[in-house]
């Protein structure tokens, strides 16, 4: 290619190892393109069109806004969470394929490359606008829908599961918004976010850094309540002993939805159940033993009484029994104590799932307000900022929730075809973080991966096949064997 090769490395402990830099088109992320074409199959690059709004002035527009928003959805799922990494990943050929709308083997051969790093920030500031927010939500809604007619049909479910959470996003220097939160111990955000038991993340609200884990949950929770009862003809909620309030539980009993949900102890409820929370007379078994009580229990701001179950637990090695206290609405004879208890019990997978994005992802929500100072070596006049960086964070957290679910559908169809369950981690380590070489001919553009891992990009491709066929859309032929 008429470019010279430059050494940069020889290890001491072995003289015969070289480690040279050369001008090919090399790649670590060649699992971009699965990701690419499972966008395309399932749908979700028709719903950010449909969904999102682009206001930027065509005449100064170098990035198409899907190839924007397909960047800042690949580049997390590729393990990539600084807006930074933009600066280092610009040449990748595979990158580039992937979020790229032009077709033809002179992709890689035009100008430019991906977006720079402050492109993205101005990205964030378009979808950081109440209408785009509000779309991001509604894709986030919409992609879920999509992936539940895939597995079911058009059939609604028989009955769904909603599970609440809030958790603390630490956070670094001055963001608008944030503030020290005793509970947790740090600077940050505390946003409440609700997944359902299909696998995906469905909705999510950044909030100041102190406030209480209950608050605006009511208002949060009711439209994908309303959307969830479209989906399935029951629906619960389960949340945890920080959500039970007398505003957000008359809400969700007004709305006709199911919930079970733990409730902190006190002393009154702790008088209450005092009678019966006791062992039986003899040596205890070897195994541990559960006990469960029904109780009708009002607390001071609720207007009438509630079902509350109350939970008595053996641990091994304790001499006293643990035990702890969950509310209803659901009436004994629909669903029973035993019932009552492995629901709630369940929800130890979303807080598994939780755990899995946190650990995938980890998402930086760093947008400052930060007003132009200079222009062209002139100094401007001090102003404030134009920008909402708090609605910014906001729509980065959405977009980082977006990616998360296409991370988890991808690893969802080599769940399927394997029978093995991974996490978004593990999949993203085994199938994305996929070597490739791009060699360019005259027509085609070819990717040479590691034939190690062949058997696996077979799999996930006969899948996407599938996907799109189920779609009635155009998809690549599987690898052959």
């Amino acid at each position: 290619m008429g470019e010279s090769q430059v050494s940069i490395f020889q290890p001491d402990f072995n003289r015969s190892v070289r480690v040279e830099a050369r001008p090919e088109r090399l790649t670590a992320d060649a699992g971009a393109l699965l990701l690419r074409q499972l966008m395309d199959s399932s749908g979700l690059s028709a719903l950010l069109v449909e969904h999102l709004v682009d206001a930027r002035n065509p005449l100064f527009v170098e990035h198409g806004f899907l190839e924007l928003l397909r960047t800042m959805l690949l580049l997390p799922a590729q393990g990539w969470r600084d807006q930074l990494d933009v600066t280092l990943l610009r040449e990748d050929p595979v990158l580039r394929l992937a979020v790229s709308e032009r077709r033809g083997a002179g992709v890689l051969a035009e100008r430019p490359g991906l977006c720079s790093q402050p492109t993205l920030s101005r990205l964030l500031h378009t979808l950081a606008v109440p209408c785009n927010r509000e779309g991001l939500g509604t894709v986030l809604l919409e992609y879920a829908a999509r992936r539940k007619r895939l597995r079911h049909g058009g059939k609604p479910l028989e009955e769904a599961t909603l599970d609440v959470d809030s958790m603390a996003q630490e956070v670094h220097g001055y963001q608008p918004g944030s503030d020290y939160n005793g509970h947790f111990g740090m600077q940050c955000y505390h946003p409440v976010l609700v997944s359902w038991d299909q696998g995906d993340f469905l909705a999510a609200r950044l909030r100041p850094g102190n406030v209480h884990t209950a608050d605006g949950g009511l208002d949060f929770v009711l439209p994908v309540l309303r959307w969830a009862k479209t989906q399935a003809r029951t629906v619960w909620i389960r949340m945890d002993a920080g959500f039970p309030g007398a505003e957000l539980l008359g809400g969700l009993e007004a709305a006709g939805c199911r919930y079970v949900a733990r409730i902190r102890a006190n002393r009154k409820l702790e008088q209450l159940a005092a009678p019966l929370l006791k062992r039986p007379v003899g040596r205890p078994p070897a195994a541990p033993r559960t006990w469960l009580h029904e109780l009708s229990y009002r607390a001071a701001s609720w207007a009438a009484p509630r079902r509350v179950v109350a939970v008595m637990v053996e641990r091994p090695g304790e001499l006293f029994p643990d035990h702890f206290f969950l509310v209803t609405n659901a009436p004994v004879e629909e669903t029973c104590a035993e019932e009552l208890l492995v629901r709630y019990r369940y929800r130890g997978l979303a807080e598994k799932d939780f755990g899995d994005w946190k650990t995938a992802f980890d998402p930086h929500l760093s947008s400052s307000p930060r007003p132009k100072r200079h222009y062209r070596g002139r100094r401007l006049p001090q102003r404030e900022s134009l920008t909402d960086s708090f609605a910014a964070n906001e729509a980065l957290l959405l977009l980082n929730l977006l990616s998360a679910n296409l991370l988890g559908h991808a690893a969802t169809l080599i769940h399927g075809s394997s029978q093995t369950r991974w996490s978004r981690s593990r999949f993203r380590q085994l199938v994305l973080k996929t070597a490739g070489r791009v060699v360019l001919g005259k027509r085609y553009i070819t990717v040479v991966i590691d034939a190690a891992r062949a058997h696996l990009w077979q799999l996930m491709t006969r899948e996407l096949t599938r996907l799109a066929q189920a779609r009635g859309s155009p998809c690549a032929d599987p690898l052959p064997a």
